[in-house]
């Protein structure tokens, strides 16, 4: 029997035996092993994989502005059916908020225009203009590849200051270096191009920015419009866990200060991370058992092999 096998076999003679089998097969005893190896491996990477490109998902995602909140207006308004006016959010509100909420690091209005633009060769195209405070760039985590951003000073001292998207740079003066310094119109208005900027991840247009955006200083985009109105404003909380609750404070702030009828809405990218991190580790998990599975047939297969050469 086994146990009579086991008190008589002394640890040197199964070595021994296991030596011999290998010298006699060792073909198929390399072959064993390398299965082994390449399904640990296999089970391995797959795990490896999913898990770096889960995390590579999120921080895509995160890169347009984790702690970046969208406050809009939604619509509803006052008055009569004859004399009814929207109720717009304005300059003042941003201010508010800013007051009475300290875990708000950055904020900034958005001012949405469009205008026509020489892009060289007597060319004229529609061009998005976007009237934006300095702290825009923070919130929208932008990238200067040349030149500057605008700043607190340019603000301030409403320069004809303009930083454009680097493919609009290359239509105009056929690349991002030679549009530095460069000058164009708006509105029969001379302004300096002092950089070029791109979103950190590509949102394909699906942002407030478009391939060919003009980002001019707030102060100055008020000009065209001669209104404190606006259709955006922007925030940046210090930390992301805050993000939501703060959303939801923002709104009650504006509703407060505006009439109860008027629709407000607080977007934030704490929802979209949400569904990408519960698609990424369901993925994983599939992904994990499809290795794991094709790791337990394949030890199916290696202990058949191993059973048959016993028995020869």
């Amino acid at each position: 029997t086994l146990a009579s096998a086991k008190r008589t076999m002394g640890l040197s003679e199964i070595m021994h035996i296991a030596l011999d089998s290998f010298r006699a097969s060792k073909v198929r005893f390399a072959l064993t092993a390398l299965g082994m190896v390449i399904g640990s491996m296999s089970l391995i990477l797959v795990v490896t994989i999913a898990l770096t490109g889960k995390q590579y998902i999120l921080h895509e995602i995160e890169s347009i502005g984790s702690n970046w909140i969208d406050l809009e207006y939604a619509g509803g308004g006052g008055g009569t059916v004859s004399n009814y006016h929207t109720d717009y959010l304005r300059l003042d509100d941003m201010r508010a908020i800013d007051e009475q909420l300290p875990q708000i690091a950055a904020s900034s209005p958005i001012l949405t225009m469009h205008d026509r633009i020489n892009v060289g060769s007597g060319i004229q195209q529609d061009v998005l203009v976007l009237g934006v405070m300095p702290p825009y760039r923070q919130i929208r985590n932008l990238k200067i590849p040349t030149g500057r951003f605008f700043d607190e000073e340019d603000e301030s001292a409403h320069e004809k200051v303009a930083d454009i998207t680097i493919p609009l740079a290359k239509q105009m003066f056929g690349s991002a270096d030679a549009a530095i310094n460069q000058t164009f119109q708006i509105s029969g208005i001379p302004f300096t191009i002092i950089g070029t900027f791109k979103e950190s991840v590509n949102t394909f247009g699906q942002s407030e920015i478009r391939d060919k955006t003009i980002l001019i200083p707030y102060s100055v985009a008020r000009y065209f419009t001669g209104t404190d109105y606006v259709q955006d404003i922007f925030f940046s909380t210090r930390d992301r866990a805050d993000v939501q609750a703060t959303a939801d404070q923002i709104v009650k702030i504006v509703k407060s200060r505006h009439q109860k009828n008027s629709v407000y809405t607080a977007s934030t990218l704490t929802q979209l991370i949400t569904a990408a991190a519960v698609i990424a580790n369901a993925l994983t998990i599939i992904l994990f058992l499809i290795s794991a599975i094709t790791l337990a047939v394949g030890g199916v297969g290696i202990m058949n092999l191993m059973l048959a050469t016993v028995r020869s």
